[in-house]
């Protein structure tokens, strides 16, 4: 399949190297898998398999697990990295894509192993380095969580 159809300016599917390659998190704290669709500086749709293999699953809670809200968030913050470094074209730059502020965050259904975590973001506001965002994981088509957000894309610390 293409990664752009024709006309539109839409790209997906992003494989986990585009995202690897986009994204400087890595596993466990990668929580990304696959970009299903990307309109630049417009909004992304992105999975998540959520398996009974991740650590926080061992802990969060033991004989009822469920994803921690604060990964959930994560995740679309993610997303939305995702989103920017490709809209702004600085997929590979090395730039990191920094938490500013989360607002309205509200948890609606509980994430289980198992489930494939859809993530979708749009931008509120986009300026040179501090992009707002709004986004959903959706399970089946049902909010499981959203939030607001605004993030500061700059420049890795100097070693």
């Amino acid at each position: 399949m293409s990664e752009v159809e024709q006309g539109g300016g839409t790209t997906g599917p992003l494989d986990i190297s585009k995202v690897m390659a986009a994204l400087p998190h890595r596993y466990p704290m990668l929580l990304v898998d696959r970009v299903e669709e990307l309109v630049p500086d417009q909004s992304i749709a992105a999975i998540k398999a959520v398996t009974i293999n991740e650590g926080f699953f061992q802990g969060h809670f033991p004989g009822r697990p469920i994803m921690p809200g604060v990964l959930i968030v994560e995740a679309l913050a993610q997303a939305a990295g995702v989103l920017a470094v490709e809209s702004l074209g600085l997929s590979g730059s090395g730039k990191l894509v920094y938490f500013m502020a989360i607002d309205d965050a509200k948890f609606r259904k509980p994430v289980e192993p198992g489930v494939l975590l859809r993530l979708e973001v749009e931008f509120v506001q986009k300026r040179a380095s501090v992009c707002k965002f709004a986004g959903k994981a959706l399970i089946d088509g049902q909010v499981a969580a959203q939030a607001n957000f605004t993030a500061m894309i700059a420049d890795p610390p100097k070693a």
